[in-house]
């Protein structure tokens, strides 16, 4: 019977069981290193704790994966169980070594993070663009590798075109997935930032930036059909513009809203700023 690392893991992941007739060995911690291509960037120091106080007093249950690498051996399922070890003050550490390319590695180590879910949204995506980028895979190839929907991995990938401030705040938890989710949708950066940042400062809800998010796409499309179709001038004032500027002999312009506006005339010299002083005083007078 074959040694399970997680329930999804060694289904996605067959080449990861440890049927009975693979050796276990004793590897010194000193000969290991860590996978390069872990996605997750950070790890939480409490958990690394008491996974290493559980390790002093019932030892590595499962061994860890590893394969061999020049100078001793990569880490490519387990690296929790390594660091606590190294806690611990263990010398060596359970594992099985196994032959895995490049490309099995960088899956094994995503695959393993997302099934413990362990990885914030930013490096889930930065991991996607990875491995789509370094072996020409494209999104649904991906997403049958990774046991995801195309449209999952499609959502992560668009939070790669956020400005680097909303990228850190969804980094660090300021924001959730869901709150990059509806800013993404912005195709202003000035729009998106200012958006994020007031929904940090506002402590508002998914729904309620989703909602903030709406009625700035609503007030662009308003602002759009507007300048699409400007509006019709009316007669009256087309013929009062014309009256005036045979008057004055110069651009006149008349703009009014609500029965309130003002009179535009133009001049383009002090002589006819003069001129047109002149006119107006015998108009008064």
């Amino acid at each position: 019977m074959s040694k399970r690392l997680g329930r999804g893991l060694d289904a996605l992941i067959p080449s990861l069981n440890i049927s009975d007739d693979e050796k276990v060995v004793e590897i010194p911690l000193n000969q290991l290193r860590p996978n390069p291509y872990q996605p997750r960037k950070t790890f939480n120091d409490d958990s690394i704790k008491e996974l290493a106080a559980s390790i002093k007093e019932h030892g590595v249950i499962q061994p860890i994966i590893v394969r061999t690498v020049l100078k001793g051996y990569e880490i490519i399922a387990g690296e929790r169980r390594f660091r606590a070890s190294e806690f611990s003050g263990l010398a060596t550490i359970p594992a099985v070594v196994k032959k895995f390319s490049d490309q099995q590695v960088m899956e094994i180590a995503l695959i393993e993070n997302l099934q413990r879910e362990d990885l914030n949204a930013m490096e889930i995506a930065v991991a996607y663009q990875s491995l789509i980028d370094q072996f020409s895979l494209t999104q649904e190839e991906l997403s049958v590798k990774v046991g995801k929907s195309r449209s999952h991995i499609a959502n992560f990938l668009r939070l790669l075109q956020l400005p680097e401030e909303i990228k850190q705040y969804v980094s660090r938890g300021t924001l959730s997935m869901g709150h990059a989710k509806a800013i993404v949708s912005l195709k202003d950066e000035k729009m998106q930032t200012m958006i994020a940042n007031s929904a940090i400062k506002e402590q508002w809800s998914v729904r309620e930036l989703e909602e903030a998010v709406y009625k700035v796409e609503e007030g662009n499309a308003a602002a759009k059909k507007s300048v699409g179709k400007p509006k019709k001038k009316d007669p009256y004032i087309h013929q009062l513009e014309d009256n005036l500027r045979n008057v004055y002999r110069t651009t006149v312009k008349i703009k009014h809203n609500n029965n309130k506006g003002k009179i535009e005339i133009m001049y383009y010299s002090k002589d006819d700023l003069e001129r047109l002083l002149e006119l107006l005083k015998g108009k008064i007078s």
